[in-house]
């Protein structure tokens, strides 16, 4: 069984204007690691996901799920 981690890196770094390398540098790791989070190619270390979570300032439910997130856009019962 496969255990694929969803998640928001990659949106949340275009709503802050942050870069792959300058996210990396925060986390000290290398800007491709970056990259292979964004597309679900590699699955973070717990301690890893807590950092990325704190370099947002953002709980880590916020950017991590084990489900795929919802569309923005596509809120439940949202009115026309």
């Amino acid at each position: 069984m496969s255990e694929v981690i969803y998640n928001r890196i990659s949106m949340l770094r275009a709503e802050r204007g942050v870069s792959r390398r300058q996210l990396a540098e925060a986390l000290g790791v290398h800007y491709q690691t970056v990259g292979y989070l964004e597309r679900g190619e590699y699955s973070p270390s717990l301690y890893l996901a807590l950092r990325i979570a704190a370099y947002f300032d953002v709980p880590v439910e916020v950017i991590f799920a084990t489900e795929p997130f919802a569309r923005l856009g596509a809120a439940k019962g949202s009115a026309s």
